[in-house]
């Protein structure tokens, strides 16, 4: 598309980059103007290409849109630990949080702007309106000499209703990361089973497991084995993407299986921690291709953290 003979149209959108050799888009006003245009279709394009760019164009949106969160919670917690040397124990976190219920009931009393979408406006931005649950249950198993087995599970699920359709980019889930299924970066996994191009892939629906083995080494040097499985999905909201939705058992082999080894390093007060971890079962390749294909350093993902991921 930077070819300015072949698509004259989009010719304004583009400068020279910084070497001369090449054009890239201008920022921002270029890059507007660019899906602008695909999306109009002012200038053709391909089918794979049109969809990409309003894919992109919907992330952008989804993003930098304005929400107004009104919301309560109520957290319950409980935990066995007898002091920090004691490392066979468990802990429980369940959460609910509930949004937009008392501006809801004030509309039918005080009238609401509405947006061209028919959403109802507070200070000219649409009110969220969802209920979202978590349950978060860790077990640790003290193998004596210093040596423990982690396991930490967790459910989270936000549903939107009402006034919304979708869930805010800051209530919604992530997968990947340090603290998370560390053969994937940050927001790089799922949903589901696609293979998303996004900066930020997130969704409102989230599986996790994890376990560690962690052992000493050397003084305060320290090591661990893992194994980390999950991920996101779409459900109950806007998104009709199959392969970003939750469709009852079927979507479990979307789970993704990340397995690694780290080392750690104490400073008593606090741990710093280096993770490499490797794609072990990937679902957004092929049926045949999801065990062990990016299984080496090449694929690996590094990952740096600060005290233990759970």
């Amino acid at each position: 598309y930077q070819d300015p003979t072949e698509f004259p149209e989009l010719a304004p959108f583009f400068e020279p980059s910084e070497d001369g050799n090449d054009l890239q888009l201008i920022i921002p006003s270029g890059t507007t103007g660019f899906t602008d245009s695909i999306i109009q279709r002012a200038v053709p394009s391909t089918t794979e290409d049109f969809n990409e760019v309003r894919s992109i164009e919907e992330r952008r949106v989804r993003l930098t849109e304005n929400n107004l969160i009104f919301a309560t919670n109520y957290s319950f917690s409980k935990n066995n630990q007898n002091g920090i040397t004691d490392n066979s124990f468990h802990r429980f976190r369940f959460k609910v949080e509930s949004a937009g219920n008392l501006l809801s009931a004030l509309s039918y009393i005080v009238p609401f702007n509405q947006n061209a979408n028919g959403n109802l406006l507070v200070f000219s931005v649409p009110y969220s309106q969802y209920i979202k649950t978590e349950f978060d249950y860790s077990k640790y198993w003290d193998l004596r000499r210093s040596n423990v087995l982690a396991f930490r599970s967790f459910f989270g699920i936000a549903i939107p209703y009402g006034n919304s359709d979708n869930i805010p980019f800051v209530r919604s889930y992530f997968a990947g990361g340090s603290n998370d299924n560390r053969a994937w970066s940050p927001y790089s996994l799922g949903p589901g089973r696609t293979k998303e191009i996004n900066d930020f892939n997130e969704a409102n629906l989230k599986i996790a497991f994890n376990l560690e083995y962690r052992f000493p080494v050397v003084g305060s040097l320290k090591g661990a084995l893992f194994a980390d499985a999950g991920n996101i999905w779409n459900v109950f909201d806007s998104e009709e993407d199959p392969e970003k939705t939750f469709n009852g058992f079927e979507s479990l082999a979307d789970i993704a299986l990340g397995t690694g080894f780290g080392i750690r390093y104490d400073f008593t007060y606090f741990l710093i921690r280096v993770d490499l971890g490797f794609k072990t079962y990937n679902p957004a390749e092929e049926v045949s291709k999801r065990w062990f294909r990016d299984y080496n350093f090449a694929n690996s993902v590094l990952q740096i953290g600060i005290n233990y991921p759970f």
